[in-house]
């Protein structure tokens, strides 16, 4: 929330306090009207305390306004439109503040305390070791880093953590698949599992094995060799996938590990407590959980008849584990496939005591590539699903990034190469960060800035639409974190790079006639500059200074 709106929001609480005896710090609003020509803030307070007075909407606001006007000095003129709205317009001095808050603040602007410290652990990406990242991967992780960072800046008390699932039936298919390579490299035969890996990144780990070991795994001991390949190919598939994250800018506070809970007796501990609590039973020899007790649509299966757990009952003691380190709310990144999995997760933790909310799962919806109006399916060098790698090297870090996280998440997103490769102002983050490298390049020919206690001088409607803007800034930085919807920064951003090419075509910044308005106008400017860099640092993105 900007000053102004805090400013603005306070007095109003003051003034209907004094007015009606009555706290309305839970249901005033301010916003900036649609149409500028009505001010430059507005309230409905009138009508939401119609029915509560029992009073005509406008004679409330009547009441507030004059309240008001003895005691708001941030405002010019304070006026009623039908039925009862109250629209503020500012004194231009008020709205300027802003700069120096923005030249003071530098990396920091746009911080606020929203979050209140509130604790959250963010899991996303938690591919399995046992391949390279995709696409639905790639859109995953761009998002949760972006929602990250909007919420360390907002105030939250956050961990970023990756889910290794590093035990089960793909890991196993995965260490007899490498055994399998391995032999083949060697000249021996080794049969490939019926649903093992016949990826070429696990033909290249087996002829590393090779290259390095020779063949004495050949003749090993055969427990001791699968233990071997087994957390070998781990290693090597979990280094990739975090070399990987690191090219596109994403990485992680903690690593939690599957086998280790397992190891830990974790698993089995929930099987035990569970039962103990007598939300268990047996049926047609599986094992079952009354997941319907809690919500759920249906009765889980924990154990299977051949004696196998399901998934489930890992993802249960990971959960736990998260609540147990002191996080209330654990928030979920998760495929579209995975509906299903929320109610039954959620009951599971309302079956040891937490309560339903501190689980949210927000739905990752598919991405496909188009390129010249037809789906890329394909990477034209291996003939296998386009990788995230493939696909920075192709687009770059930069366009990847905003392109992931520039509409909502639980939509489909048809991803646009074509348009993420041109030089256009078609292309949204071409147009945000040519508009900073323009900034620069203005600023690079103007006199220093003079700093100053007041900017007056600044009127015109395409600075005063700039200054409006860059108020709104850490509010806009706060609800996007609150609604973990870093797309809401991405139309900030264009927002901005708009009124700033809007505002230089209508504007003259150096002025040889006018040293005083070019003083002011730089200071703008560079308050442009720090916000637009800011907000692009939010998402993960570059703000280069020439282009």
């Amino acid at each position: 929330m900007s000053l102004i709106e805090i400013s603005l929001k306070n007095a109003i609480k003051d003034a209907c306090y004094k007015l009606f005896d009555t706290d309305v710090s839970d249901f005033v609003m301010v916003e900036m009207p649609r149409d500028p020509s009505l001010g430059d803030y507005s309230t409905n307070i009138a009508m939401r305390l119609t029915k509560l007075l029992r009073q005509n909407p406008r004679m409330i606001a009547e009441k507030i306004v004059e309240e008001l006007r003895a005691n708001l000095l941030i405002t010019d003129s304070i006026e009623i439109a039908n039925p009862g709205f109250i629209n503020f317009r500012l004194k231009k001095s008020c709205l300027a503040n802003v700069i120096n808050k923005a030249l003071e603040e530098k990396d920091n602007f746009g911080c606020n305390d929203s979050g209140n410290g509130q604790k959250i652990l963010c899991e996303y990406v938690s591919a399995n070791p046992t391949g390279t990242l995709h696409l639905g991967h790639a859109r995953g992780a761009a998002w949760g880093d972006a929602t990250t960072r909007l919420l360390k800046a907002s105030g939250y008390d956050v961990l970023r953590e990756y889910y290794i699932n590093d035990a089960g039936n793909q890991i196993h298919n995965l260490a007899e698949s490498l055994i399998s390579r391995y032999f083949e490299q060697c000249g021996e035969s080794y049969p490939l599992p019926e649903d093992g890996y016949h990826g070429k990144d696990v033909i290249a780990i087996a002829k590393k094995i090779f290259e390095e070991e020779g063949n004495v795994w050949v003749n090993a001991d055969s427990k001791d060799r699968y233990t071997y390949f087994r957390k070998l190919g781990v290693q090597m598939e979990l280094a990739k996938i975090i070399e990987d994250l690191k090219h596109f800018r994403v990485e992680f506070d903690v690593w939690s590990s599957e086998q280790s809970l397992r190891d830990a007796g974790k698993v089995e501990d929930v099987l035990n407590a569970l039962t103990s609590k007598g939300y268990t039973y047996e049926l047609d020899g599986a094992l079952w959980f009354r997941t319907t007790d809690f919500g759920d649509s249906k009765d889980r299966v924990l154990r299977k008849t051949d004696g196998s757990l399901t998934y489930l009952v890992p993802d249960i003691a990971y959960h736990l584990n998260k609540l147990e380190r002191g996080y209330p709310t654990l928030v979920d990144f998760l495929g579209a496939d995975h509906h299903g999995y929320i109610p039954r997760i959620q009951a599971s933790v309302m079956a040891f005591g937490y309560p339903r909310e501190s689980i949210q799962v927000d739905i990752i919806q598919m991405v496909r590539l188009v390129e010249n109006g037809i789906e890329v399916k394909m990477s034209k060098r291996t003939g296998n699903a386009v990788t995230l790698r493939e696909l920075c090297n192709d687009i770059g870090v930069d366009a990847a990034r905003y392109f992931f996280v520039c509409r909502a998440l639980d939509t489909h997103f048809d991803f646009d190469l074509g348009l993420a490769r041109s030089n256009t102002s078609d292309n949204p983050v071409f147009y945000a960060q040519y508009a900073h490298a323009r900034i620069c390049s203005i600023l690079s020919q103007t006199p220093e800035l003079v700093k100053k206690d007041e900017y007056t001088l600044l009127e015109h409607e395409k600075e005063v639409a700039l200054l409006k803007l860059i108020n709104d800034f850490p509010n806009e930085v706060a609800d996007a974190a609150r609604l973990r919807t870093p797309n809401k920064i991405c139309n900030y951003i264009q927002k901005i790079a708009q009124n700033f090419h809007s505002f230089y075509s209508s504007c003259k910044v150096n002025d040889a006639q006018n040293l005083e308005l070019t003083n002011e106008r730089v200071a703008l400017l560079t308050a442009t500059k720090i916000t637009l860099r800011n907000a692009l640092e939010l998402l993960g993105i570059s703000a280069p200074e020439k282009m």
